[in-house]
């Protein structure tokens, strides 16, 4: 079912959904060729643990660790472990943290050091449909706006694939709510979007085929075809006039920027 907040539970479920913006930002400060994914996810969920939250990815269904860390053609769902990150890779930091009584949950990508313009060109056009799907989350729109939205700007216009199989969700005292909010459908399709309802809106798009597969670890999702994906995530409140962003995107953007391994030159396209 939906589960409709007050204005003072949304303000308290913001602090966990910053809690996670707090601990994307500290791990995008360390990001760079030569360290293992298992070693971000252990600084990060030392850094959770130390600010008062619960990594609510670990032991979810069974899933091991506290962050999702997904390369290159991996789209979701990627486990931590001995992979060094190189030069080139694509990389997404996926994680939920629990407090006070609610989860936050989001994602964002990085590109490590030099890569090609046809990677840029992706982040940059996913991330920007990320805002152009948030802009419907208002009263009275439905989830297929923010699908429909999301899926002409990246498949309509630049011809990527839209994943379906994944979607975007509610999120709030559970991790997983009503209503899915997918990254495609139909104007005026979908769950009627009312005051307070706070969901997860999170493109998946891959540079070629939509086509996805899991991994023997029984999580992994990778392109079919092998090619990159990339995947942002806000969390957002419907509002009446204008959605609000419980997460915060801008000290993420602050520490990409800073981090010299980082390659941040997809905004100047």
């Amino acid at each position: 079912m939906s589960l409709y907040r007050t204005n003072e539970e949304v303000a308290i479920q913001k602090e966990s959904c910053l809690m996670v913006s707090a601990t994307i930002t500290e791990v995008a400060k360390i990001l760079k060729p030569g360290i293992t994914t298992l070693s971000l996810d252990e600084m990060a969920e030392t850094f959770i643990r130390d600010n008062g939250g619960i990594p609510s990815c670990k032991g979810y269904h069974g899933f091991p660790y506290s962050l999702c860390i997904s390369v290159n053609e991996q789209v979701v769902h990627g486990f931590p472990g001995k992979y060094v990150l190189k030069d080139g890779d694509v990389i997404t930091i996926d994680t939920v943290i629990y407090k006070n009584g609610f989860h936050g949950d989001h994602a964002y990508t990085f590109i490590i050091g030099e890569t090609t313009p046809e990677v840029l060109q992706l982040v940059k056009v996913t991330k920007e449909s990320l805002y152009i799907g948030i802009k419907q989350a208002t009263t009275g729109n439905r989830t297929g706006d923010i699908g429909y939205a999301i899926d002409q700007y990246t498949n309509g216009k630049y011809g990527y694939g839209v994943v379906r199989e994944m979607v975007g969700h509610g999120v709030g005292r559970e991790m997983h709510e009503d209503p899915q909010v997918p990254n495609y459908g139909r104007r005026g399709s979908g769950k009627k979007l009312q005051e307070n309802l706070v969901i997860a809106i999170e493109p998946m798009i891959t540079m070629g085929s939509r086509k996805i597969y899991t991994l023997d670890d029984g999580w992994t999702i990778v392109t079919a075809d092998g090619l990159p994906a990339v995947h942002f995530e806000h969390n957002v409140c419907v509002k009446k006039d204008a959605p609000e962003i419980l997460s915060d995107f801008n000290i993420i953007e602050q520490a990409e920027k800073a981090n010299a391994n980082l390659n941040s030159s997809y905004y100047s396209l």
